[in-house]
């Protein structure tokens, strides 16, 4: 723990954020650090609760509690309160191959756990956490560690998101020989192209796949396993395969004019965003631009909103974000939501803020369901329809939306950004593969074992449970990596 008294003498302090006027202007990140003395009184905080829920990852009514890679969270909390960085640093790297992509861009599922939440505000654990690994890159502790022998085993693979790379990391650890195949030019998967730069920064992802690659993984951009490199060649080059493709086939609205110009999904935006700052700091024209337009997102989770604060970027004219759900209440209901359970809570994210900085509002829209879209005679957006709705529950549990008469309404739009998450992974290769498949389309595969039905063949991530954080894609990489060095070796000595 921290010190006794640190959640009475401290309140809690997250990463500082630059003012909206002022980094909407740039794509640099948003927050600033926190001193050292200001990040040790956070871990004071930490306190003796005796059983540590925020390190035990679990799904409570379909959202995470606690910390899915079981985090060392008092340790590193009081390691921190200390001044013992570099011996936080190795309990971080103890359960997490990645804490800065969870420091960066990771919702926190172990604070909403955290045992002084239940009356205080929880400890800031996600800011200690990322101060953690950036203070370890600032030392230079955080270096290339090469695996003591290889067992000239090799395995493929597929995908170099957060799952890929945990597992991709895990594996070379044992000694084997590993390759990473990325569809992409940049290595990181939605860490690099969907996530936007000013959240989680490509120099964050690329310092790490620097280090992954000087540790002897090796790394093959722009090439799509089943089409650019064949599955035949899999399966002769290879001793084992695991894919960690991600759930990339996205969700879509089936409403009349949805196949106007400027109705794009918010991945399509987001993506073609950020290539084309990498690639030119946007001089190429490269991507879909929301300047000067009115522009609707639909979606009220956290990809809307980087959508937003991309668009404010962009200098939009106007700035709407459709939320299907009532506004939230600012305290967590303590019947239908109570601890440890993820707070369903009213929030104001980065990309609000932004918003109502630069053009007078928060950008959301509560209990809206879109009804069509119309366009102009150039077959181009022009307006959204929309109803406000009431949620209720049938008998069965299901959800049912019934609209509320007069409450019709119908708003400019230029450009329209669907965020409403994804359905599953792409079949192309699944297929090609001969793997099976859960009723939802994502790979069937054990939670713990991750093998699927072909003999070698494994899975982990989004592509195997679907959309979720990229915590528990690490978690499933790590495990996935587990269990395929026990299938090459009899035996294995990973976590």
């Amino acid at each position: 723990m921290g010190k006794p008294t640190g959640f009475m003498e401290y309140t809690r302090q997250t990463t500082a954020e630059r003012h909206p006027a002022e980094r909407t202007k740039d794509w640099n990140d948003y927050t600033t650090p926190l001193s050292e003395e200001e990040i040790k009184k956070q871990g004071a905080r930490c306190m003796d609760c005796g059983v540590p829920t925020c390190q035990s990852g679990m799904e409570i009514n379909g959202a995470t509690s606690g910390c899915p890679v079981y985090h060392l969270i008092p340790e590193w909390n009081d390691l921190v309160y200390q001044g013992q960085w570099k011996e936080a640093l190795k309990r971080e790297h103890q359960m997490n191959n990645f804490p800065e992509f969870t420091g960066f861009a990771c919702p926190a599922p172990c604070e909403g756990a955290c045992v002084l939440g239940i009356n205080e505000p929880p400890v800031a654990i996600r800011t200690v956490e990322r101060s953690i690994i950036e203070k370890g890159f600032e030392e230079g502790w955080v270096i290339p560690e090469q695996p003591e022998y290889r067992t000239g085993k090799r395995v493929a693979v597929v995908g170099s998101g957060p799952a890929g790379l945990a597992t991709a990391a895990q594996l070379n650890k044992a000694g084997h020989l590993v390759t990473v195949f990325e569809k992409n030019d940049r290595v990181g998967g939605l860490l690099t192209y969907g996530i936007p730069e000013m959240k989680l920064p490509y120099s964050v992802v690329k310092r790490r796949v620097d280090i992954l690659e000087e540790e002897g993984i090796e790394f093959v951009t722009n090439t799509e396993v089943g089409k650019d490199y064949t599955v035949e060649n899999l399966r002769e080059n290879f001793d084992a395969v695991i894919l960690c493709g991600g759930a990339a086939v996205h969700r879509d609205i089936q409403v009349d004019g949805r196949d106007l110009k400027g109705v794009h999904y918010a991945m399509e935006f987001l993506h073609a965003n950020t290539k084309s700052l990498l690639d030119s700091n946007l001089e190429d024209g490269n991507y879909i631009s929301a300047e000067g337009k009115n522009v609707i997102v639909i979606g009220g989770g956290d990809t809307g909103t980087d959508c937003l604060a991309t668009s404010v970027r962009h200098n939009c004219k106007s700035l709407t974000q459709f939320d299907i759900y009532d506004k939230k209440g600012a305290m967590r209901d303590e019947v239908g939501n109570p601890w440890p359970q993820y707070p369903v809570i009213h929030r104001v994210e980065y990309g609000q803020k932004e918003a109502a900085e630069v053009l007078g509002d928060d950008p959301r829209a509560y209990a809206v369901m879109t009804k069509k879209f119309v366009g102009d005679e150039h077959g181009h957006i022009k307006e959204v329809h929309t109803v406000n709705v009431k949620l209720r529950y049938d008998e069965n549990g299901n959800k049912i939306r019934d609209e509320i008469p007069g409450t019709e309404k119908v708003w400019p739009a230029d450009l329209v950004l669907l965020a409403i998450g994804f359905s599953g992974p792409e079949q192309e290769l699944i297929n090609e593969l001969e793997v099976e498949t859960n009723s939802n389309s994502t790979v069937k595969a054990e939670y713990g074992n991750y093998m699927t039905n072909v003999d070698g063949v494994f899975a982990a991530g989004d592509m195997r449970r679907g959309q979720s954080l990229i915590v528990w894609a690490i978690n499933e990489g790590r495990e996935a990596a587990r269990e395929c060095d026990r299938y090459l070796m009899g035996t294995t000595e990973l976590p």
